[in-house]
This record gives C-alpha cells, sequence and structure tokens, in this order.
C-alpha cells in the first residue's frame, strides 16, 4: 500500500463547514470503492489549505478511470463548496502493509482480520489483496456494501479475539456459523463478485475450537455436510479446507494445529 498527501484549496471565499462536508462526502465516496482503504481520516487546515493523508491500495488508485459515479458527484461537490480539485502528492509505500496483487486471480476469496485494512478480496494463488475498483461495481455503483460487510467482520474477529465478555461467543459464532447473518451476506457478496467476474469466488469460514485434531481432519462440510472437501495438503499453507458447490474454504481448528 501507498501514502499519498491530498491538499484542498478554496478558489473564492467558503466556510470550515461547507468545505468539511465536500472534503469528508468525497472521502467516503472514495473508501466505499476501495481507493482509499482505513476508516478514520484526519483533515487539517493549515496555511489557507486542508490537507489529508491517506493510505492507497496502488500508486494509481485515484486515477479518473477508476472514479464510481458517486466520487464523480462528490468531485463536483468539491467545486460547489468553493474548492479546486485535490491536489495529490505521493509520499511513499508503507512499510507495515502488504503489496496488492497485481496478476490476473485464478481463483477467488473473501477473506479479512481485525488486523487488515487492505480489500477483503484475495488472490487464491498468493493471497495478496484484490483492489476493489479492479472488478466490476457490485452494487449501486461501488462497493460500499462490500466494505460494510467487512467492518462487521473485523469487529467481531476482534471481539472473539479480546476474549474479555460474553459479546466472545455471540462474535465467533457470527465469523464460523454457516446459520450467521455475517456468512449470509457474504456468502451473497462472493456470489455476486464470483457472477461478475467470472472467476471462482470462495468464501472463508473462520474455525477454532473442536474437540480433538481427529475430528477436526475428518469434520464435513458444515453447508452441505460432504465429507471429501479436506484437502491433501493446505492451501497457501493455511487452508486445510474446500468446498467446490458450496465454494466455502476454511482453516483447520487454530486450536488443533
Amino acid at each position: 500500500m501507498f501514502v499519498i498527501e491530498l491538499r484542498f484549496e478554496p478558489f473564492a471565499d467558503t466556510t470550515i463547514s461547507l468545505a468539511e462536508k465536500a472534503i469528508n462526502q468525497y472521502l467516503e465516496a472514495l473508501r466505499a470503492n476501495g481507493q482509499i482503504l482505513g476508516r478514520e481520516f484526519a483533515v487539517a487546515y493549515n496555511d489557507g489549505e486542508f490537507k489529508v493523508r491517506l493510505m492507497m491500495p496502488e500508486k494509481t488508485s485515484l486515477a479518473h478511470r477508476h472514479n464510481s459515479p458517486w466520487v464523480k458527484a462528490t468531485l463536483s461537490g468539491l467545486t460547489e463548496a468553493k474548492l479546486l480539485a485535490p491536489r495529490e502528492k505521493f509520499i511513499g509505500q508503507d512499510i507495515n502493509s502488504e503489496v496488492s496483487n497485481t496478476e490476473p486471480a485464478s481463483w477467488q476469496l473473501l477473506y479479512t482480520s481485525y488486523v487488515h485494512m487492505c480489500s477483503p478480496l484475495r488472490s487464491g494463488d498468493n493471497l495478496l489483496p484484490i483492489p476493489l475498483y479492479q472488478i466490476p461495481a457490485t452494487f449501486n455503483g461501488d462497493h460500499k456494501r462490500i466494505i460494510k460487510w467487512q467492518s462487521e467482520w473485523q469487529a467481531c474477529d476482534e471481539l472473539q479475539m479480546a476474549a474479555a465478555t460474553k459479546a466472545e461467543f455471540a462474535a465467533l459464532d457470527e465469523i464460523s456459523s454457516v446459520d450467521s447473518d455475517m456468512f449470509r451476506r457474504g456468502w451473497d457478496i462472493r456470489g455476486r463478485i464470483e457472477y461478475l467476474t467470472q472467476i471462482p469466488t470462495y468464501y472463508y469460514l473462520y474455525r477454532v475450537g473442536g474437540q480433538s485434531l481427529q475430528s477436526e481432519l475428518y469434520r464435513p462440510c458444515p453447508k452441505c455436510g460432504s465429507a471429501e472437501w479436506k484437502l491433501d495438503s493446505p492451501l497457501l499453507d493455511m487452508f486445510q479446507f474446500r468446498c467446490e458447490p458450496c465454494r466455502i474454504i476454511s482453516n483447520l481448528s487454530w486450536d488443533h494445529q
């Protein structure tokens, strides 16, 4: 991922509130399209201009060809707020994050965790994140629904990892059960992505617990009950199970690895 600074300069008299609203709407539209990453953006005002530093999947993430209809509309909103089009200042590559996938994927998966800020769509060939704007818009012109699902999944993951409250069990059920709302929404999104990209796309089902290593090795697919989803060798050194009809991929329980 890469760090960039955007500068918004007024070209006529405006107000802080008008500029704030227009800039925040622009940033939210970029986030909903996967062009910038993260949840909170600190916008500073100094020396007559507004500045914000952002994380992007690629150096070209803000190219106009990637803009969704909402991003284009918010660019017009900047003009209405008497702000010039944002000026970009490239800062450099973020050394603490993953690089984006650059090669066509033979298969894909929806995979995230509470420590990942990158795209939840991963290449099945190398597990590198695929910028969402590289695939057709999934719902209503952009990828907001994917971003929302990712935020909710990560919130549940953080709760179950903290293991400090009773909420842990409800959160764990959401990310590890095929009967949960989280699975239903994520699995539907997965299907939408597969339909649009024509690339086999799988849903990662988190697994922890289980009675023993032996029982884990022979547990069936939780959606269709097939016992044939265990792989001869782990995919990407991480996934021991993959059900082709159900498009589910899973790990051997973390408690028995």
